[in-house]
C-alpha cells in the first residue's frame, strides 16, 4: 500500500490509524493513502493496529563511528543535544542504535542497518557509510536523514554545514594576514565533509599558493621534521580539517610543538571546525564552529517532515567564524 501511494510506511500507519499524533499530512497525501487502501481492498486489523500503535512516536538514531556518540567530549554529543530536545518537542522517543558503540564496531556489518526498522524514522550519524544497505532503505521508502551532506542517493534526505563557506573564510583570512604559502592537511579519504574543506581552501587561496597533504590515521607522517621541512620550503601557515577524532589537529598540533615552534610567533595554524573538547589548549584556534546543536534539531525536523509524507529540503547551515589566537601575519622576514 505504501508504494502504492508512494509514501512511506509510518505515513500509511498514521493515515489509517486517524493520527492520533497529530502530525501534519497534506491532504493529497492523505487521500492517496485512502486511495491505495480503496484500489486494494483494505479492511483494518484491530490487533495489527495495535501492534502499529505500539511503535509510533519512535526516532531512531544509529552512528557509524567506532565510538557511539554519547560522550560530552566526542564531537557528535552537541548534535544529540539538540536531536534529544527537538524530539520531545515534538512528542517523540528516541531509540538509540548502538552497535557501533566502543568494543563493538559492527555498523557496516550486514543487515546491521536493518534494526533501524524498530523505530518509525531513523537520523544516521558518520563519514562513512554503506550505499547498499542504505539504499535498500531508501528504495523501500523508510523515512532516513542523513546528518552531514550525502549526494550519492538523490532520495536521501540530509542536513548539514556549509563547510565551502567556512573554510573559504578561514583561508580568506590567512591570505589576508599575508600568508602567501599554505598548507592543508586532510585524511585520505573522500568523505564529503573533507572534500568540501579541501574545495572551501582552495576557493579562499585567491593569489596564494595552497598544497593539500593527505594522510591516513593516526596521521603519523605528520612529524617535527616533516613541519620544519615545509617551512624551510617557505610555507608560514598550517590548516588542518576537524574529523570524529581530531587525529589530524592532535598530530599536526604535537609536531609543531615537538619541532620547538610557536603559534602565530613562528607560523600561523587554523582548524577547519573545532578543536576535540578533551585537547585543552592555551589559546582559542582559528577556525569556524559547527552549528551541531542546531543542526540536530533540524535533522528531526526533516525527520518528522517525512513521517508526515513530505519531501524535505536540504539544510545546509552557516559555520561562525572565529578568529582565535593561532594566526597571525607570517614572521616578518617572509611577509611579501
Amino acid at each position: 500500500m505504501a508504494r502504492l501511494a508512494g509514501v512511506s510506511q509510518t505515513t500509511v500507519s498514521l493515515v489509517l490509524g486517524g493520527n492520533k499524533q497529530g502530525i501534519v499530512i497534506q491532504e493529497s497525501t492523505r487521500q492517496r493513502v485512502l486511495e491505495a487502501a480503496r484500489t486494494l481492498g483494505y479492511v483494518p486489523d484491530p490487533a495489527a493496529r495495535r501492534l502499529a500503535a505500539a511503535s509510533n512516536n519512535l526516532l531512531g538514531v544509529f552512528s557509524f563511528t567506532a565510538t557511539f556518540p554519547t560522550d560530552p567530549a566526542h564531537s557528535y554529543y552537541p548534535f544529540l543535544v539538540g536531536v534529544e530536545r527537538e524530539a520531545a518537542e515534538r512528542g517523540f522517543d528516541l531509540v538509540l542504535f548502538t552497535g557501533s558503540s566502543s568494543g563493538g564496531g559492527r555498523a557496516a556489518a550486514p543487515g546491521a542497518l536493518e534494526r533501524v526498522r524498530l523505530a518509525d524514522g531513523c537520523l544516521l550519524f558518520g563519514r562513512h557509510v554503506p550505499t547498499e544497505p542504505l539504499r535498500r532503505l531508501v528504495d523501500d521508502g523508510f523515512p532516513l536523514v542523513h546528518v552531514g551532506r550525502r549526494d550519492e542517493i538523490a532520495e536521501l534526505a540530509w542536513v548539514g554545514a556549509d563547510y565551502v563557506a567556512a573554510s573559504s573564510e578561514v583561508v580568506a583570512h590567512l591570505v589576508d594576514a599575508g600568508h602567501r604559502r599554505v598548507v592543508l592537511v586532510r585524511e585520505d579519504d573522500d568523505a564529503p565533509a573533507s572534500t568540501d574543506r579541501e574545495r572551501g581552501f582552495r576557493e579562499g587561496l585567491a593569489t596564494a599558493e595552497g598544497t593539500v597533504v593527505r594522510v591516513g590515521a593516526p596521521a603519523r607522517e605528520l612529524t617535527p621534521e616533516w613541519v620544519l621541512r615545509q617551512r624551510a620550503a617557505g610555507v608560514t601557515a598550517f590548516v588542518a580539517e576537524e574529523t570524529d577524532t581530531g587525529a589530524v589537529w592532535r598530530a599536526l598540533h604535537d609536531a609543531v610543538a615537538a619541532a620547538g615552534l610557536r603559534a602565530p610567533e613562528d607560523l600561523s595554524l587554523a582548524l577547519l571546525g573545532s578543536p576535540p573538547p578533551d585537547l585543552p589548549l592555551a589559546t582559542p584556534v582559528t577556525g569556524f564552529d559547527i552549528p551541531r546543536a542546531e543542526l540536530g534539531a533540524a535533522a528531526v525536523r526533516a525527520l518528522t517532515d517525512l513521517l508526515a509524507g513530505q519531501r524535505p529540503g536540504a539544510t545546509l547551515a552557516g559555520c561562525a567564524f572565529r578568529p582565535g589566537a593561532t594566526s597571525g601575519p607570517p614572521p616578518a622576514k617572509e611577509a611579501r
